[in-house]
């Protein structure tokens, strides 16, 4: 599916989200190409497969071109595997605050220690409530972009 994301992210303050958590589930991903014009992700979340490739991000960081398709978990896993080095591994809460939903990812591993939250958004300005376990703003830090993240691990900071 082919659509421009949308979307803020930021830092975690506590991990009172739990709370409201309506799911969890574990992902690895990898990355078959990391250039911030154009990224291509392969995903594993849960049980499916995804192949996604991202465009550049416009100059406030929350708006880019996104087309994502499910793949199966074999194929996921096989281009797991060719995949550039760093593979991220991460537990997503889904959390439902006010009519918007927010993804919180607890990285593991090399990035263990880093939590993001992420919310989607139908235009740039649309107004969203903030839960009080939602801390500094991180929108367009292009560390903290995976692709980012897969080459200089929070740990490297």
């Amino acid at each position: 599916m082919e659509h421009l994301e949308i979307e803020r992210k930021f830092l975690v303050r506590s991990d009172t989200y739990k709370q409201k958590a309506t799911s969890q589930k574990r992902i690895v991903q990898g990355f078959l190409n990391t250039d911030p014009s154009r990224t291509v992700r392969v995903r594993i979340s849960g049980d499916k497969g995804f192949l996604t490739v991202k465009g550049a991000s416009n100059d406030s960081g929350t708006t880019r071109f996104e087309w994502e398709i499910e793949i199966s978990l074999a194929e996921a896993a096989n281009l797991i595997d060719l995949c550039e080095a760093g593979i991220l591994e991460k537990v997503r809460f889904e959390v439902p605050v006010a009519g918007h939903m927010f993804e919180v990812d607890e990285f593991l591993g090399e990035n263990k220690g880093l939590v993001l939250a992420e919310v989607e958004l139908k235009h740039e300005d649309e107004r969203f409530e903030k839960p009080d376990w939602l801390g500094q703003e991180v929108t367009g830090q292009i560390r903290y972009y995976n692709s980012q993240l897969s080459k200089k691990p929070y740990k490297e900071w």
